[in-house]
């Protein structure tokens, strides 16, 4: 049914040979048009989860129809705690089992998990087919789907194994964000809030007037927050791809918090819980070392706070507890020759990444912790 669509908001991600559209827009799913003039192949493969495929996977194959002739689907068990090797192994299983070929397009059709799970599957079979980004959730569309880092998690440390690899689209339906349960949403809004400090003051001024709208999923809002975040994120990535520095200042507040993932056990927290509390310690860390004022920090918590997110760390040891955060975090992909470095604020609108000192970061986790 194409009556009553609005045309999409097209983002586009500049990466020269390797460049791609992000699609936004009410209803895009279940529209065939959303995948005119993708790679030309005989079969198609829809990866899911058993959470999202019985709401969304037969308007998705619909919609495929008309461009392939054969489409084979794969569900993976739903959740962080699935992000694995084994359950990896479920998608290469289905290509090799259908004797699917390098022209083979797959569809990520569900929320980080399982586009970072497609897409590092993408990056690895036959050493590369194409893939396509459909997001189901609000941290996916304004987040992980976008920019091309793929991945799957490590009992020592979250997406430590995975690839730099683009997607050729990213369809991004506002519609389906109705669906979401109240705690997805606010681990979206996370990642939306996170554009703010790091890159845009008056995205966050917006955010700041707007967050109730937001927990409510109201269409324009939403439409606006899904659009400037994949804009920022958009002109981030273009400029550095592969995190050789500016893509860094996309990780405000994931230092903490995959160390707060992995040492309660992934899938404990949602990834957006883990990041906005994450992003709490990392701006009483800028304060402790004079780069913001501590009233800029209490109005990010708030924040925090009112898009339904928590602000206070576990306790991830009882007898050492910022010991066990910072043998957590010595695991993550920023550091450098046992230095942690971190995503600071060096004034609203701003980032920086570096290293602080060790009793600093310890007084600070000592004070965000329950």
């Amino acid at each position: 049914m194409k009556s009553m669509t609005q045309q999409p908001e097209v983002v586009r991600i500049d990466l020269a040979d390797r460049s791609y559209d992000i699609v936004i827009g009410q209803n895009l799913l279940a529209r065939s048009e959303s995948y005119e003039h993708l790679p030309k192949a005989a079969a198609a493969l829809i990866v899911s989860n058993t959470t999202v495929a019985p709401l969304y996977e037969a308007a998705l194959k619909q919609a495929l129809s008309v461009h392939y002739k054969v489409i084979h689907t794969v569900h993976l068990p739903d959740g962080e705690a699935h992000k694995d090797w084994v359950t990896l192994n479920l998608i290469f299983d289905t290509l090799l089992g259908q004797a699917c070929d390098r022209k083979t397009v797959l569809f990520a059709l569900g929320g980080g998990v399982v586009g970072d799970m497609t897409g590092f599957a993408a990056a690895s079979f036959m050493r590369g087919v194409p893939f396509v980004q459909v997001p189901t959730t609000l941290l996916a569309q304004v987040d992980s789907s976008v920019g091309g880092k793929t991945a799957i998690n490590h009992p020592m440390g979250k997406n430590m194994i995975g690839a730099f690899y683009q997607p050729q689209r990213v369809v991004c339906d506002l519609a389906v964000l109705k669906t979401l349960p109240a705690r997805e949403l606010s681990a979206g809004l996370a990642e939306i809030i996170k554009y703010g400090p790091i890159a845009d003051m008056a995205f966050f001024e917006w955010i700041e007037a707007n967050v109730q709208a937001l927990k409510a999923c109201e269409p324009q809002a939403m439409a606006h927050a899904v659009k400037r975040s994949c804009e920022i994120k958009a002109l981030v990535v273009g400029q550095d791809e592969r995190e050789a520095g500016l893509r860094a200042i996309l990780n405000f507040g994931h230092t903490f918090g995959h160390a707060i993932e992995a040492g309660l056990g992934y899938g404990e927290w949602l990834h957006g819980e883990a990041v906005g509390c994450g992003m709490v310690m990392a701006a009483h860390l800028s304060a402790a070392l004079g780069l913001i004022d501590t009233a800029f920090v209490a109005r990010l918590t708030r924040l925090i706070e009112q898009a339904g997110l928590p602000i206070r760390g576990p306790v991830l040891n009882t007898q050492d507890n910022a010991g066990r955060y910072l043998a957590l975090m010595l695991h993550d992909k920023k550091s450098v020759a046992g230095d942690i470095q971190f995503v600071l604020i060096e004034g609203p609108g701003k980032a920086r990444v570096s290293a602080a000192p060790e009793a600093m970061v310890r007084a600070v986790i000592d004070r965000c912790c329950a």
